[in-house]
């Protein structure tokens, strides 16, 4: 199974964990700045994902990650990545890294 984890400068941020393998990673690109960064993972087991928002102080949330939704092929989850990051003829990007 294949989750897809969201990462926001600034803003906050969500490690991998035992259990999450990251398989591609992209960047998210609005009128050419970096909004968010997109790790597509392989999920091995049911995990706890730390999730830091980096207000001050910075905060940390353990998110179950049954609440995330969950792919059964790499592609099915490149496919939901790139309709949720369209938006017409708006200037986004989803670059691969």
């Amino acid at each position: 199974m294949y989750v897809i984890l969201t990462s926001k400068p600034g803003r906050f941020r969500t490690e991998l964990v035992d259990g999450l393998r990251p398989v591609e990673t992209y960047d998210y690109l609005f009128c050419g700045q970096k909004k968010a960064e997109f790790t597509i993972a392989e999920l091995d087991r049911e995990v706890r994902l730390r999730v830091i928002d980096e207000a001050e102080p910075p905060l940390l949330n353990e998110v179950p990650s049954k609440f995330l939704e969950k792919f059964a092929t790499l592609e099915a989850a490149v496919r939901e990545l790139r309709h949720l990051t369209a938006f017409g003829s708006m200037d986004a990007v989803l670059r691969k890294r």
